[in-house]
């Protein structure tokens, strides 16, 4: 693969990406080349007016061995939505100060951002030091104050002149500090890599870049592409970290990635590589305010930055910190992502958002939304499992884990939740299904006493006929309510996806008391009973056990009240065999007539098996043809058959 400019870093065990911030012409760019001894600007443009206007990147080592890679953002307020792209993935933020210019409007901005982006790791520094020597405490009580209260309230502060070099060996120190205490990401998550730059290489193809937060990506891998104008598996031709070329990259780190077969006119910022059929792609959301204004403000169309994306969206407020956001197009979102809201055309922060359900529930009935609002401020960041659960009923617990909900670390489950051959399941709402299922099967024997049970897809489907079935519950019933008393469930049996509901549906026949034979649920030790027709059986089951080869006429049938119902009845039963032109035998008439016909020179014709079976043509044929289909006899030509030995 062809070099990629300024492409990525080498992901190992001491691998961080720092995102900078702060207002435009602070020395951000100025300070990440004094680190790393690269120029951050990508542009002609950028370099010959000294401004950033869109990401840049550079890496550099510490003493340490820790491996930084920086992402250098636009301070300039015309260029917030370049801002944000480029810190929505990063975990670490180093916000900079200008000694000889203090705080300004854009230092708030971007304050704004990483508080709602909810960055807790970073560090704050105050460049141009040989400028404004005097001011250098007043910068940093300025600094102290306005962070305040934000998530980096605690972060350390450093000054630095990148031009003289003071400071710089402090500020090395730091970094070390800081990176030092920053959660370890997870190599064996799943992958989610915000696309910010699409470009061609000649000789390699469609190169795309991102910064890998978790998860690892490998030469050969197959990845899902998501977005704005496409939808489709791709292939990851190469990679490269650190200009170099690399099989593999685990997070944090920069990563170029070289797909196969996907122009780059077709791809865009805001586009994400995916781990294949992990996330759930969502246009409708729940979420909870973490800073800004009151989401029941009045104003209700915004745009959503999430990642490198922004997206129009469209705010239902609940309250002034829940509402649902319904997006322009579906992203790859989970419970516990970050939000960034501003108003179109705004050049501010609107509010933070924290994501809380990515499959919320409908709300169509007076007063849902205030219910929800309940609901919501009651939920914990990492996700409700009870409540998740006990609006379905039952979900598979790689559902939820798609979704993001965080599983306690001793596998503990909320008390009302069990699991059940993979699916998580409300209990209440468990023991009611039991009862239905009992219940129905109950019923039905006791209207058709004949039948030898009830279907199985018979239980499913009215299990699926619930109160509330083919709608989503609301609000009022999404968390802890219990089903109805006496087998009524107020949640519907999940549908079947690949028969993957097979196994709970065992578990509420099994929990039923019921069997299953035969696709049929029943009561243990149940049999058909025939009533006015048991001993019309009786006896046609004496006749056959002296002559099983003496089929009984239709006539004879008829006498004895066996129709085709009793007849379909007792053959579910094992009491008969029912074979072509309403032929009745015994269930033992074919093994009886196989030890016959082995004794036979073989092949032997019908006539011969007629006469050594003592029968008539009537039966015979059947019989046979009934041979032939279980493989036990096997037909030469129009008149021979032989035993299959």
């Amino acid at each position: 693969m062809a070099e990629m400019p300024h492409a990525a870093e080498e992901a190992t065990a001491g691998t961080f990406v720092i995102a900078t911030a702060g207002h435009v012409d602070h020395g951000k760019s100025t300070l990440v080349g004094a680190l790393t001894g690269m120029e951050p600007d990508r542009w002609a443009e950028e370099k010959k007016r000294g401004l950033t206007i869109d990401l840049g990147f550079a890496w550099t080592t510490l003493p340490s061995g820790r491996e930084l890679a920086f992402v250098d953002v636009p301070g300039h307020e015309k260029f917030l939505a370049n801002m944000l792209a480029g810190l929505g993935p990063a975990p670490i933020a180093c916000f900079v100060i200008a000694a000889d210019k203090g705080w300004q409007a854009q230092s708030s901005d971007h304050r704004d951002a990483i508080n709602a982006l909810g960055i807790t790791h970073g560090l704050v520094v105050i460049t141009r030091a040989d400028l404004a020597p005097d001011s250098l405490e007043t910068t940093k009580a300025q600094a102290s104050a306005q962070l305040r209260k934000t998530t980096l309230e605690a972060a350390p502060i450093v000054t630095v002149s990148a031009t003289t070099g003071e400071g710089l060996p402090e500020l090395i120190s730091v970094l070390d500090e800081v990176t030092a205490t920053a959660e370890p990401p997870s190599a064996s998550a799943r992958v989610r890599l915000w696309v910010d730059r699409a470009f061609t290489i000649r000789g390699a193809g469609t190169v795309v870049t991102g910064t890998l937060t978790a998860g690892t990506l490998t030469t050969g891998d197959t990845v899902e592409l998501r977005g704005e104008t496409i939808d489709r598996a791709v292939g990851v031709r190469g990679l490269q970290s650190r200009n170099s070329t690399t099989t593999e990259v685990v997070p944090q780190a920069r990563v170029a990635v070289n797909l196969r077969d996907v122009p780059a006119d077709d791809l865009h910022r805001g586009d994400a590589l995916l781990t294949a059929d992990t996330w759930p792609i969502v246009d409708t959301i729940d979420v909870r305010r973490t800073m800004g204004e009151a989401l029941d403000s009045g104003i209700h169309e915004l745009m959503a930055h999430i990642g490198t994306a922004a997206v129009p969206a469209r705010l239902r407020a609940f309250d002034a910190d829940h509402a649902r956001l319904t997006l322009d197009r579906p992203l790859p979102l989970q419970v516990g992502d970050r939000i960034v809201l501003r108003a179109p055309g705004s050049r501010n922060v609107f509010a933070g958002l924290l994501v809380l359900d990515v499959d919320p529930p409908e709300l169509s009935r007076r007063g849902d939304g205030a219910r929800r609002a309940q609901e919501l401020a009651d939920r914990p960041i990492e996700g409700d499992i009870l409540a998740e659960v006990a609006r379905r009923g039952a979900v598979e617990r790689a559902v939820l884990t798609r979704f993001g909900l965080q599983f306690p670390v001793d596998e503990d489950l909320p008390g009302e939740v069990e699991e059940v051959g993979g699916w998580l399941v409300h209990s209440p709402t468990l023991t009611a299904w039991v009862e239905a299922a009992k219940s129905l099967v109950s019923r039905e024997l006791a209207a058709a006493p004949m039948v030898a049970g009830v279907p199985v897809k018979a239980i499913a489907e009215a299990l699926r006929r619930t109160p509330g079935a083919g709608r989503r519950r609301s609000a009022e019933t999404s968390r802890g309510a219990s089903p109805k008393a006496k087998g009524r469930p107020t949640r519907p049996l999940p549908e079947d996806s690949g028969g993957a509901t097979r196994t709970l549906l065992g578990a509420i026949i099994s929990r039923a008391g019921l069997e299953t034979v035969d696709g049929m649920a029943r009561p243990p030790g149940h049999s058909a009973d025939l009533g006015a027709a048991e001993a019309g059986l009786a006896e046609i089951e004496r006749r056959l056990s002296t002559d099983p080869f003496a089929a009984p006429e239709a006539d004879d049938l008829r006498e004895l009240g066996l129709g085709g119902r009793e007849l379909a009845v007792a053959e579910k039963a094992g009491r008969i065999l029912r074979l072509g032109d309403g032929i009745v035998v015994s269930p033992r008439t074919p093994a009886q007539a196989m030890r016959i016909l082995a004794g036979l020179e073989q092949p032997f014709t019908t006539s011969q098996a007629r006469q050594a079976l003592g029968t008539t043509r009537r039966t015979v044929i059947p019989l046979l043809e009934h041979l032939d289909a279980r493989g036990w006899t096997r037909r030469l030509d129009g008149t021979h058959r032989e035993v299959v030995r």
